[in-house]
């Protein structure tokens, strides 16, 4: 491997690292950031003896930037420990320390306290740390452990082994904290612990649920079959509750100006109108600010309101709908990997930069590739005005590559007529049950974290056959958590007839689509055209479905691909293109910037008018 760095990279101050703050849909005013130098170890021993340096976090010791560079292999215990103090004035009542990520399977001590454990690499805990707290210095340990493709949990592209003809398709494997670790302090103990936000387009009002820490009641409350008005009754109870002070008071705030007010009970879903509602768009990303009040405990959040759904256009043909007009998806697959840290962006600015050049160039949808991005991530694509199609990373065992690759590719008739319920699950290597049951936990993880970004659009469940089983019973669930968005159920290949999309992924010529009854049509993945730009490569090997020599060359190909396969189609109902993909990564070299952001490789002026044309086109047919 190469090591190639960005210039966020390059201008990294290990004692300044990603600051930001990690929760941008519920901030408080108490943040304390622990990102930064920690002691670390990787052993056979599940007891840290003698550590052997520092590595700076969050990024994982498989990176550069972590500056360890050692792969954690199964058996292998990574052990991390940091020494803190409570600054004078910080610790109101509770104390609460947050992760944003650890991959994949952790326990987290606190002066020898065992805090508890988490399993699952892609989504925040947090643990309350205010009994075992001590004045003076803290010490906080935690050991992990990730077997990668020997376990069945979610890993995305993550593989220890790469063999075969598809090898270019995975990528090094990282373990242990890749989020960011940090603090707040609150004044109760029955503090805010959750916000759920349901714009309401049509009905010009937004629905808000509040779940406080430790509220039973409010629990019970929250099972969406109890809905109050802004500015109606109190429900039976609410004056013991306001006794308690748990009555919440939540205000909506339009550019500086309070325009709605309402309290709600833990757990009960409020319905506030708003009046002259100004929609969300990729063109008009308009935000609306929220504030919660439970107690003495205040959080400050934000909406926008816009609808996603699936309609007629004037010829009856299925599409896509962005508050209740046709709308086209266009958009990149996007791994979310640097050179340098891997799953984690070097910096803030990287994770913006990415999303205003696909905006720039006149894309409206990233399709985040089995990969929960840092909450940031959805944050500036909802102030930017970028859609988001999200997938859950996959997990099972290693896949038979001929079955979930070879074949499908080579018929759309059995990639569409093999199921995928108790009796395949082998094929698909999904046979361990925990390993299923970890899978709907995860799912509906990423889901309640994410919910309340207006931009995202889509759930993905399982791509290709990577790890797939039941299909159709993952779309029910998700169903039941999230009736706001569309889902892609089986993306590119073993369809099982749900979801919303009829997916199809082509990277080879001769694409003809039609109409569906039930599903829009949408090429989720197509092109993959490849440019290897010397001097910016990661690798001696390079892949990419079809190669060219130049930028002139490239963008001639895309323009071709566009011109043959895309427009023509538009009519016929295709609804959606993502295209391979925004950056290099690894040994894939069909981005559309180079690994280290350093290149563009195509003719910028012609993407952005083959961009025009294509909205053009669509706005007319549909």
């Amino acid at each position: 491997m190469i090591q190639l760095i960005t210039k966020w990279g390059k201008d990294l101050d290990k004692d300044q690292v990603l600051q930001e703050y990690p929760r941008p849909m519920m901030v408080r005013d108490s943040y304390l950031n622990l990102n930064g130098e920690w002691d670390y170890c990787i052993s056979r021993e599940k007891t840290a003896g003698t550590y052997d340096g520092k590595i700076v976090v969050p990024f994982s010791p498989e990176t550069l930037l972590s500056g360890a560079g050692r792969i954690v292999r199964p058996g292998d215990f990574l052990h991390y420990r940091k020494i803190f103090r409570i600054p004078e004035g910080f610790l109101k009542k509770r104390l609460l320390l947050h992760f944003g990520a650890v991959d994949q399977e952790c326990e987290v001590f606190l002066n020898g306290v065992l805090l508890g454990n988490h399993k699952g690499g892609y989504l925040p805990f947090h643990f309350d740390i205010t009994d075992a707290l001590r004045p003076g210095d803290n010490e906080l340990k935690l050991t992990v452990t990730d077997r990668t493709e020997e376990a069945p949990h979610a890993r995305g592209k993550q593989k220890l082994v790469k063999k075969g003809r598809y090898s270019s398709l995975f990528y090094t494997p990282q373990s242990g904290i890749w989020k960011t670790v940090w603090m707040e302090s609150v004044e109760e103990e029955r503090y805010i612990e959750s916000l759920k936000i349901t714009p309401l387009l049509d009905e010009r009002a937004v629905e808000i649920r509040v779940s406080l820490a430790g509220d039973e009641s409010g629990k019970g409350a929250g099972t969406g079959t109890e809905k109050t008005k802004a500015g109606a009754a109190d429900p039976a109870g609410a004056d013991g509750f306001r006794k308690k002070g748990s009555v919440i008071r939540l205000t909506v705030r339009d550019r500086g100006k309070d325009v709605a007010k309402a309290e709600a009970l833990p757990g009960q879903a409020v319905r506030i109108g708003l009046p002259d509602v100004h929609p969300w768009t990729p063109d008009d990303p308009y935000l609306y600010d929220l504030f919660a009040e439970a107690g003495e405990d205040q959080v400050s959040s934000y909406f926008g309101m816009r609808k996603i759904s699936a309609g007629r256009d004037k010829h009856g043909i299925l599409r896509f709908f962005l508050n209740n007009q046709p709308f086209f998806f266009n958009g990149l697959l996007d791994q979310g990997y640097w050179p340098e840290s891997l799953l984690t962006a070097p910096s803030d600015k990287a994770l913006i930069y990415d999303i205003v050049r696909l905006k720039e160039l006149g894309y409206n949808t990233i399709r985040k590739h089995i990969k929960v991005e840092p909450e940031r991530f959805y944050y500036h694509c909802d102030r930017l005005g970028m859609i988001v199609w999200q997938d859950m990373p996959n997990g099972g065992g290693d896949y038979d590559m001929n079955f979930v690759t070879d074949k499908p590719n080579a018929s759309d008739e059995f990639a569409r007529s093999v199921k995928d319920g108790e009796e395949q699950y082998a094929m698909f290597r999904r046979e361990d049950a925990e390993g299923r049951r970890q899978y709907y936990e995860d799912l509906s993880g990423m889901i309640s974290l994410l919910y309340n970004y207006p931009s995202i659009a889509v759930w993905t469940p399982f791509n290709e056959g990577w790890g797939q089983f039941d299909a159709a019973k993952a779309t029910a669930r998700i169903r039941e958590q999230d009736g706001t968005r569309l889902i892609n159920e089986a993306c590119g290949w073993f369809d099982q007839g749900g979801g919303d999309m009829y997916s199809i992924h082509n990277y080879s010529e001769g694409l003809t689509v039609e109409p569906q009854q039930n599903r829009v049509v949408a090429l989720t993945e197509f092109g993959g055209y490849a440019w290897a730009v010397e001097g910016h490569m990661a690798c001696g090997k390079v892949f990419g479905y079809q190669s060219r020599s130049s930028r002139e060359e490239l963008t001639a190909a895309y323009r071709e691909l566009l011109e043959r396969e895309i427009y023509p189609n538009l009519e016929k109902g295709l609804s959606a293109a993502i295209y391979t993909q925004t950056s290099d990564v690894e040994e894939e070299v069909n981005g559309l910037m180079t690994y280290d952001r350093e290149v563009g490789k195509f003719e910028e002026d012609e993407l952005r008018r083959l961009n025009r044309k294509l909205y053009e086109l669509f706005a007319r047919i549909t």
